[in-house]
């Protein structure tokens, strides 16, 4: 979260170099969404945000079961520690999906989305190994050390810019949506799509055309 949110401030810099660009709109899928929201904070070069299925307000989600969320802490601890000594990358990350499971394998685990995480991620997925070049499922182990902080949850009533929150009323994660959605104080906009679950804005392709021209829509309007 923290390295993200700093590369995206360098990408408004970059950008806000080029001569052919007017202005700067920010866009955040899943996670991406809570990193541009986070950003969008304190970087007012950026103009306009879309969130498409964002892991907004992730608190309740992420943090439901205490006992979950500290046996996680405590694998990524471990695996941090273990880079720092050993200073090689450690993917021995606990109860997620690799290259090699089968659905039921997957689901056997009990994650939640399990079945619609495999259905773009897993080696039988849309998107899964083999289907993208140099793609793999592995995961940093300390990648919860970041992803279990959500800063832009707790600063939506900050956010200026005009925003749009995209996401799937049906979806596992539509939480994540509607309690940022209600600490924002900007009126943004909101196009909720029962039909598509959280994956779905990922890859499948009427959901992927639905988030595009509602956020076409709102990054072209004047005003």
């Amino acid at each position: 979260m923290f390295r993200l949110i700093e590369n995206t401030w360098d990408a408004v810099s970059y950008l806000g170099t080029l001569p052919f660009v007017d202005e700067i709109y920010g866009l955040g899928v899943c996670q991406g969404g809570s990193i541009i929201a986070s950003a969008s904070v304190t970087d007012h070069r950026i103009k306009k945000i879309v969130t498409v299925s964002g892991m907004m307000a992730a608190d309740a989600f992420q943090w439901g079961d205490r006992g979950i969320a500290d046996q996680v802490i405590a694998a990524a601890n471990a695996s941090r520690q273990k880079m720092y000594e050993t200073g090689a990358a450690d993917y021995s990350w606990p109860n997620v999906l690799d290259d090699s499971m089968t659905r039921e394998e997957f689901n056997a685990l009990g994650i939640p989305m399990s079945n619609d995480t495999y259905n773009s991620y897993g080696k039988d997925g849309v998107a899964g190994p083999g289907k993208v070049k140099n793609f793999t499922n592995e995961h940093i182990g300390d990648q919860s050390m970041q992803s279990l902080i959500s800063i832009g949850e707790h600063y939506a009533d900050k956010i200026t810019q005009p925003t749009m929150v995209i996401y799937g009323p049906n979806a596992a994660t539509a939480i994540c949506s509607t309690n940022f959605i209600d600490r924002l104080t900007n009126s943004p906009e909101v196009r909720a799509f029962d039909e598509f679950s959280h994956v779905d804005f990922y890859w499948k392709p009427e959901a992927v055309k639905a988030s595009c021209d509602a956020a076409a829509e709102f990054f072209n309007k004047q005003g």
